[in-house]
């Protein structure tokens, strides 16, 4: 397939993103978009995202909607043929998740879910140490404001039923630990609600095998945003922060690890492009992996598979 046509469902934030890059990306061209609010993106445009699912010129979607109209768009386009990348979660109910693993394992059609870290080079370097044996995980996140500025037009963020940073950033860090240390399973999780709105903290113990996962968030604080993960190990630690930065310890003070940054929606979107052509990548994360990162997001919830 050399050229893959491209549909994109949802123009917020990261929609407008992936937009801006597919435009631009040799791999893709975007043939339709759509969102509920009238908009002109320069490519064909429908208020019905079923326009875009059902479209003849349309192999791939990328779906940038809330979560909880996932499952539904991305069943639909597995079902009319068309391969799906979608924004994280995958989904908020279990049941949906499942709908959309069982209707990309079905029909065989490549899928992903846009995770930032998954083919960052800090992750893929982490990937390659000799860490000895590995004792733990911790997750550090804090949010002076949520939703964050640049997703102020985003309400649904600010909202229980499906937003909250759980679900929108913690599942980043759920997603790196599955990859590097096990998939993740709750032991004991607990959230804090401040009105009818989403989180304001969070924490909990996750046992990814053997390895305990250690998380504390909090929001709508006084004090510096951060995003910390740390792999202890017994030979060599490792600390990501602020999404890019990595250090290294093996048992005196943390040192800088000089990275490219390698890793953007340009990227993933490559990798798309080689999964849909039968090449896949460790560095894409796929159905599965947003299935399981999903169950032990929506734990912090009260929700059990």
């Amino acid at each position: 397939m050399s050229e893959i046509r491209l549909g994109i469902i949802g123009l917020g934030v990261m929609g407008r993103r992936m937009l801006e890059v597919a435009l631009d990306h040799p791999d893709f061209t975007v043939t339709r978009a759509s969102d509920l609010a009238p908009a002109d993106p320069g490519v064909p445009f429908t208020t019905n995202p079923l326009d875009v699912v059902n479209a003849s010129d349309v192999d791939a979607v990328y779906i940038a909607t809330p979560p909880n109209s996932h499952a539904d768009l991305a069943v639909a386009a597995f079902e009319s043929g068309k391969a799906v990348f979608c924004e994280k979660p995958l989904a908020v109910n279990l049941e949906d998740g499942k709908r959309m693993l069982e209707a990309a394992t079905r029909t065989g059609l490549a899928n992903a879910v846009n995770f930032a870290l998954s083919d960052r080079d800090a992750v893929r370097y982490v990937a390659e140490q000799d860490l000895g044996t590995i004792r733990g995980v911790d997750i550090r996140l804090q949010f002076p404001r949520w939703p964050r500025d640049f997703q102020a037009t985003a309400t649904w963020l600010a909202q229980r039923e499906q937003g909250g940073f759980v679900r929108e950033v913690l599942s980043h860090f759920i997603y790196l630990t599955d990859r590097l240390v096990g998939p993740p399973r709750a032991v004991e999780t607990s959230v804090d609600y401040a009105g009818a709105g989403a989180e304001i903290a969070a924490r909990g113990l996750l046992r990814a095998g053997d390895v305990p996962v250690h998380v504390s968030a909090v929001a709508d604080m006084a004090g510096p945003e951060l995003y910390e993960w740390v792999i202890w190990g017994t030979r060599r630690s490792f600390l990501l922060r602020d999404w890019a930065q990595l250090f290294v310890t093996e048992g005196d003070g943390w040192q800088p690890v000089e990275l490219d940054n390698h890793g953007s929606e340009a990227t993933r979107l490559s990798l798309f492009a080689n999964a849909i052509r039968g090449v896949a990548s460790p560095d894409l994360a796929d159905f599965a992996a947003g299935s399981r990162v999903q169950q032990a997001i929506e734990a912090f919830h009260g929700f059990q598979p």
